[in-house]
């Protein structure tokens, strides 16, 4: 059986939220037609950037689902949130 692609196997995620370098990497070769994924944009220093993490933090705020699992750790989402200073 083929492997799974890395950004969906732990080697492609960073442990901060998100996907890493690699993860990114696969993802885009994995789906040629749309707008490539960029790296998180924190501290913005255009207007863009400021536009880009705005609109990813309403997003992503809006996603159902709890910000930590049954251990107490925050979940995926919630590391997501955190990157992005949400």
């Amino acid at each position: 059986m083929a492997k799974s692609e890395a950004w969906q196997r732990k080697e492609g995620k960073d442990p901060k939220g998100g996907l890493n370098a690699k993860g990114r990497a696969s993802y885009n070769k994995a789906n040629p037609g749309k707008p490539g994924l960029k790296p998180p944009a924190p501290k913005p220093k255009t207007e863009k950037d400021a536009k880009r993490r705005s609109s990813f933090c309403a997003r992503m705020s809006g996603v159902k689902g709890p910000m930590k699992d049954e251990k107490g750790k925050p979940t995926r989402k919630a590391l997501a949130l955190k990157a992005w200073n949400c």
